[in-house]
């Protein structure tokens, strides 16, 4: 979370957020280039000749596919990584419990939509059934749930900030990774306590549509989930370049003692920091829910896994490469599917992670940061 001073040579190029929203376009074209490919060739080599001659067709079709799942994991997995990449550039803790926040905010999310005087049944049963009323009310339980469970994993979140990392502040630095760790097996075995070891089914609030684009079927959910993700990516970065709040969090994290001598309060500070993080984890795990249509208490774990190599993979510290390297993590993944590799999909990840790290130690966005004298 560190400001880049401007020079004469950057005030002549394109503002950072253009050149980042360019060169994402241009990096989605190229992995669907890809895709396509690939899927061309392996419809030409079907020995089905209806196949073989609707190849293009249908290899444009699975190639969108593909990339719409694609940004939708990636979106939930940017989500997770900003909370994990936030602490470590406020305290340099790496929270191994925010994956286990993440997991216990989908089960929030589940049990709001089960418990809040049953909410569908009740649209369905009091309200009519109407093009232009049944969209509007089905939104308003989405942002309902959105809004709820962000509320209660911020609060979470600040609370394991208050009773497990404050008291260690000042301890070696193994003393919070540990105690991180020890959060993280809590909740997990709470959560397999209260809701068992099985799936647990999350009811749907946006009904099983579907919009047609380039011949393939996105759902609805799909465009909502990427839609908000990103508008909470633009939210959080307008917020911490251009508040107070923001402000004091980009100083404590360059330097807590001189930030505290200029006025900053740090423990106010080092709380937002976890609260957000935490909010971030609790709509991740709506639309992790709405998304696959099950959750289960050890999700956190696989989750948190990605969302942590997705925030060293951009820059851990730094909010725009835990984003991109979210999408970078998920574009991978569902690359390795389509061309038949499913299960070396995490491997390749960490293949890739290496290499990127061989040659920049600091991630994509980090900043090389010299020794001070």
């Amino acid at each position: 979370m560190t400001a880049v001073a401007s020079s004469p040579v950057s005030q002549r190029r394109l503002p950072f957020g253009v050149r980042l929203l360019i060169g994402s376009i241009v990096g989605i074209l190229v992995y669907f280039g890809i895709l396509l490919f690939f899927q061309y060739i392996s419809n030409l080599g079907s020995p089905d000749p209806v196949a073989v001659a609707n190849a293009f067709p249908s290899a444009v079709a699975t190639s969108a596919q593909q990339v719409g799942n694609a940004l939708v994991l990636g979106a939930i997995y940017a989500l997770v990584a900003l909370g994990y990449t936030m602490v470590y550039g406020i305290i340099e803790l790496i929270n191994f419990a925010h994956g286990d926040v993440f997991m216990v905010g989908t089960f929030i999310g589940l049990f709001f939509l089960t418990t809040f005087p049953a909410p569908l049944d009740f649209l369905g049963l009091h309200l009519p059934d109407t093009p232009i009323t049944e969209p509007l009310v089905l939104g308003a339980v989405l942002v309902a749930t959105l809004a709820v469970c962000m509320t209660v994993m911020g609060a979470i979140n600040v609370t394991i900030e208050r009773l497990a990392y404050r008291p260690l502040r000042r301890a070696p630095r193994v003393a919070p990774l540990i105690t991180a760790i020890g959060v993280s097996l809590i909740l997990q075995n709470l959560m397999q306590i209260i809701v068992g070891t099985g799936d647990r089914k999350v009811p749907q609030v946006v009904p099983n549509e579907h919009v047609m684009i380039l011949g393939a079927s996105i759902r609805v959910i799909s465009l909502i989930i990427f839609v908000v993700a990103v508008v909470l990516m633009i939210g959080l970065q307008l917020f911490v370049s251009r508040t107070r709040l923001g402000r004091a969090m980009r100083a404590t994290a360059q330097d807590q003692q001189a930030a505290q001598l200029m006025g900053v309060d740090l423990n106010q500070t080092i709380a937002m920091t976890f609260l957000i993080g935490g909010a971030l984890a609790g709509a991740a795990g709506v639309f992790q829910g709405q998304y696959f249509g099950f959750v289960r208490f050890d999700l956190g774990f696989s989750s948190g896994l990605k969302a942590f190599t997705a925030a060293v993979l951009g820059g851990i510290g730094n909010l725009t490469g835990a984003a991109v390297g979210g999408f970078l993590i998920a574009f991978i993944e569902v690359f390795a599917q389509a061309v038949g590799q499913a299960r070396w999909s995490q491997a390749i990840v960490f293949v890739v992670l290496i290499v990127v790290l061989v040659f920049r130690p600091a991630g994509i966005f980090g900043q090389q940061i010299g020794e001070r004298a």
